[in-house]
């Protein structure tokens, strides 16, 4: 049985150590519910408000894909379109001829690489279940962490020449990686739109929709209300990652479009709403078709795909920059429900069907891509109020 109040639920998690403190928010048919819980940092220097600003890390990827599709309504970009005419780095990528191959032992690509295949995950570049794997390594030693780690990334037109010599892992459109093609799409869109990919997401999104508190920094003014990021140590204590004067605290050379920026629960919320009114701001005006919107959050991805990445997708598919619930057997997933997790503590999920959006921002690391019980809980509880 799930806790009986959403208070109590985060309480439960709070003094059993698991977390400092969280903000969580459930919305449904017109009725919001926010609670926050416990510290911004495990000190107990500064209360948790409804307010405190997160590093939102993955939760960022529907907000990119937002974004891309809005070009494509305009008609900058299509989805059957090679992303080469804006990124002519990845004109020609060549394949390593296994996963397991060597970095240097490749093929050439079969066909370009489209706009679509970055927002299903499916261009060739990103994670799978094995890290190991030689062309895997070399995202990591050549790119950096540019979520986790924005001041120390590569300004865009770098990153994207390195990641230029770094080989597919699979072949365009042939199975679904982690992560990387966020951060394309991050470059696409700049270029595309003419102008910085943090500019192009204030202007069209986050301006609109009254996202105040969402960014790839914080303001000086505001850091009061940023909350510290811990990572579990293997003793069971917490150890400090980030603190808010800290990689937040000054605007990146790379806006990462795959985990980049911070936010709050209320703003989330209003994306989220956003996404539920077929595409409408608040005022009414259309950000997104209801076509967007629907490709957004439509599954995409084919068994023998959403098998292969059963480390990342626990019963679910792949929409646009999130996941989508699309098998019923697994206890955590509602059928239609699109969203996604942060490594860094957070989560945010919409269920068009019933008009829900759970959103859920902690300061404490995940150890994997298995959802932590505090999430399973609030993702419980949110399901069945």
């Amino acid at each position: 049985m799930p806790p009986s109040t959403l208070h109590d639920l985060l309480t439960t998690h709070v003094d059993n150590g698991t977390v400092p403190g969280a903000v969580a928010l459930v919305s449904r048919g017109g009725r919001t519910e926010v609670q926050a819980v416990g510290s911004a940092d495990a000190e107990g220097a500064a209360p948790m408000v409804r307010d405190s600003i997160f590093r939102i890390a993955s939760i960022t990827k529907p907000l990119t894909a937002a974004a891309a599709m809005m070009l494509v309504d305009e008609g900058t970009l299509a989805l059957d379109a090679p992303v080469s005419t804006w990124l002519p780095e990845l004109a020609s990528p060549s394949v390593v001829r296994t996963p397991s191959s060597p970095a240097d032992d490749v093929v050439p690509a079969v066909r370009p690489i489209t706009v679509e295949d970055l927002l299903t995950f499916r261009a060739g570049y990103g994670f799978p279940s094995d890290f190991s794997y030689p062309a895997v390594q070399l995202l990591f030693s050549d790119l950096q962490k540019s979520g986790l780690d924005p001041q120390d990334t590569p300004a865009p037109d770098d990153w994207l020449a390195a990641l230029g010599r770094i080989p597919l892992l699979h072949q365009p459109g042939e199975a679904w990686l982690y992560n990387t093609c966020s951060d394309i799409l991050s470059v696409l869109i700049a270029r595309a739109s003419g102008t910085g990919f943090a500019d192009f997401l204030a202007e069209r999104l986050l301006v609109p929709l009254g996202m105040k508190d969402t960014g790839f920094a914080v303001p000086a003014a505001d850091l009061g209300r940023f909350t510290t990021s811990y990572r579990p140590t293997p003793d069971g204590k917490l150890e400090t990652v980030d603190t808010p004067e800290g990689q937040w605290s000054s605007p990146p050379r790379f806006a990462s479009g795959a985990g980049g920026l911070v936010s709050t629960a209320d703003d989330w919320h209003a994306f989220a709403r956003m996404l539920l009114a077929d595409g409408a701001g608040p005022d009414g005006r259309a950000l997104l078709s209801p076509d967007a919107v629907r490709r957004m959050t439509t599954n995409h991805l084919d068994e023998a795909q959403r098998e292969a990445s059963d480390l990342f997708l626990e019963g679910q598919g792949w929409g646009y920059g999130g996941s989508v619930d699309v098998d019923e057997r697994d206890p955590w997933t509602v059928p239609g429900r699109y969203g996604w997790v942060g490594g860094t503590g957070t989560s945010a999920h919409i269920v068009p069907s019933t008009g829900t959006a759970a959103i859920l921002l902690t300061q404490v690391q995940m150890t994997s891509p298995v959802a932590p019980a505090i999430m399973r809980d609030f993702w419980q509880y949110a399901t069945t109020v």
